[in-house]
């Protein structure tokens, strides 16, 4: 308290920040309007425009969400979103996942994983293997992709993650949503969305489990073939990773049939 027997302006700074009911927040603002502090309209501002931001986004995530829950109206109880990560980079595997979200999942700043920093990405893959009704992650290797080509090798990872779903631990999928492509070999119905890890929940869900997964696993990499920097690049032809390419020579997770390693194997 000051000495006027009022609540100091950090004090009330503390209470806007735990308050999550709307009526606790409202009578809170009208005690701050009401408030003869210079630094307490401020705050009331704060806390609006903090609320106004919480509206937005909790909108944004409603319409991430529109396309499962049409869905499962229409009957579609286990709806699984796919993408994967790694199509273009010189070195490593192409990793898939699918994810099964609640209907409600509690997942704000869920998007697209490209868009997202690398703490954003890391604290939101915790939250939805928290939170998942099911989710798995499949990798095809280096070998494999230059053996069948990239794209296909990007399709059969999708394939293995939604298999993987369909085992003892996870339920039965009714519907896929993936990310601008169709995946062969599984029997249930799909819709492709075009940009759909910024336009599904669940697509974005498995966007950002399928990014993770890999940059740790060219993490773990960078461990066993150094001087490449793949802790950095995750192993895409940034000008580091080309002129590191060029000096040591591919390494064993090199992906031959990419021009760039191609063209030092033919040197």
């Amino acid at each position: 308290m000051t000495p006027s027997g009022r609540e100091s302006l950090a004090a009330l700074r503390g209470r806007s920040l735990l308050a999550n009911d709307p009526l606790e927040v409202e009578r809170l603002v009208a005690v701050l309007h009401t408030d003869g502090r210079a630094g307490a309209r401020t705050l009331a501002d704060a806390i609006l425009r903090r609320c106004e931001a919480r509206t937005r986004e909790e909108r944004r995530l409603d319409t991430l969400l529109l396309r499962a829950r049409a869905l499962r109206a229409a009957g579609a109880l286990r709806i699984a979103g796919v993408d994967e990560a790694g199509m273009g980079p010189l070195a490593g595997p192409v990793v898939a996942a699918a994810v099964v979200l609640p209907d409600r999942p509690d997942l704000p700043g869920l998007d697209d994983s490209k868009r997202l920093t690398p703490a954003a990405r890391a604290r939101l893959a915790l939250a939805i293997r928290t939170q998942a009704v099911a989710f798995a992650v499949a990798e095809v290797g280096p070998d494999e992709i230059d053996r069948v080509n990239i794209y296909r090798a990007g399709l059969e990872a999708m394939r293995r993650a939604v298999v993987a779903l369909a085992g003892a631990e996870g339920p039965a999928v009714d519907h896929l949503l993936v990310d601008a492509r169709r995946i062969p070999g599984v029997g249930a119905p799909q819709t492709p969305i075009v940009h759909g890890d910024a336009l599904d929940a669940s697509i974005a869900a498995a966007s950002i489990l399928a990014k993770t997964h890999r940059d740790a696993c060219m993490e773990a990499e960078d461990m066993r073939y150094p001087g490449y920097g793949f802790a950095q690049h995750k192993g895409y032809p940034t000008v580091a990773h080309v002129a590191a390419l060029r000096r040591l020579g591919p390494c064993p997770i090199h992906r031959r049939s990419f021009a760039p390693v191609a063209a030092c194997l033919a040197r």
